[in-house]
């Protein structure tokens, strides 16, 4: 679902929808007739559609923020009339459906190939157009006005530690500085802005446009994606089936961090080199089916570009396990 870092710059090289790890995905689960699958990532559909016709009598509920998937979903909802349902919600309200007992969750996180490729949006700047950047443009507040308005605490956690931008303090002033200007209100202006607030040597030496990285942790700032990876986990894996399978699909440090601590939690494992809980009062609740994280092959990736930084982990819930405190610190 999500592109690599340098999509934000360059022009796309595949065209429409191309699910990632998709056959990764479909071994793990091992579909069986009649299983139940929650697809917390809808986009394109692909994932969906792939274990709708994996085994007879199997069905979807997916969830989207994204109001331009409900047209995506539409040829889904009439082949497969009642076992296939889109709930126009972000996944990071997944506490919020009562639905539970899934065979298989999956999460294909980060930005979708449609909203990055739909100009309007402003997720990228390959071509100029209002500085957007939400998912769900009916929630919220465009980053044009997010940057004119967020405190400087905001902007550092933004470029610093979400776009992991080395020159953030230079990023920042001139964010600050252009307040009022114009300049942040389109995504070539800010682009410009940003890019001339970096070095020029590191301008000149890096394959990347000089503003990606700083794009990146703004619209990661903009829709809360962490903060809803972190909130969704946990609940995702209460609604497994015991025996049930959750799939992470992560395309980049940020979202793949939290996914490995909390998925070595459930497998009572140290979640760092920092966790020196004794093994004793680990929880185990579930086992790893990803030793490493899977990876695209060379072929997915020539096909598909945006596959390359993609990386899938996965777990099995065990059967009657005991339900841990997810608030304390380890």
């Amino acid at each position: 679902m999500g592109p690599t870092l340098d999509e934000l710059s360059r022009p796309a090289m595949t065209s429409g929808h191309q699910p990632v790890l998709l056959r990764e995905v479909l071994d793990l689960f091992v579909s069986r007739p009649g299983g139940r699958y929650l697809d917390c990532t809808f986009g394109g559909g692909g994932h969906t559609r792939a274990l709708l016709e994996s085994a007879p009598g199997i069905s979807v509920l997916a969830l989207d923020r994204d109001p331009a998937a409900a047209d995506r979903a539409a040829s889904l909802r009439e082949e497969f009339a009642g076992r296939f349902a889109l709930i126009d919600r972000d996944f990071g309200r997944l506490d919020e459906t009562a639905d539970a007992g899934f065979d298989g969750i999956l999460f294909d996180l980060g930005v979708s190939s449609f909203q990055l490729d739909e100009t309007g949006r402003g997720f990228s700047f390959r071509q100029d157009a209002p500085a957007d950047m939400r998912m769900d443009p009916r929630t919220g507040v465009p980053a044009s006005r997010w940057l004119e308005t967020a405190t400087e605490e905001m902007l550092v956690r933004a470029i610093r530690d979400f776009g992991e931008e080395v020159h953030w303090k230079r990023v920042v002033r001139a964010i600050l500085a252009a307040r009022g200007s114009g300049a942040l209100a389109r995504t070539a202006s800010l682009a410009a802005l940003i890019a001339g607030a970096i070095p020029a040597r590191d301008r000149h030496t890096s394959r990347l446009h000089p503003a990606t990285r700083s794009f990146q942790g703004i619209r990661i700032a903009v829709n809360d994606e962490i903060g809803a990876i972190e909130r969704a986990l946990p609940v995702a894996f209460e609604k497994l089936a015991d025996g049930g399978v959750m799939c992470v699909i992560s395309f980049h440090s940020l979202e793949d961090r939290p996914v490995k601590q909390f998925f070595r939690r459930l497998c009572g494992q140290p979640e760092s080199a920092d966790d020196h809980t004794p093994q004793d009062l680990r929880v185990k609740r579930a086992e790893p089916l990803t030793r490493r994280p899977l990876t695209p092959g060379d072929d997915e990736i020539a096909a598909n570009p945006r596959s390359r930084s993609a990386k899938l982990r996965a777990l099995r819930k065990l059967p009657s396990a005991p339900r841990p405190n997810f608030s304390a610190a380890p």
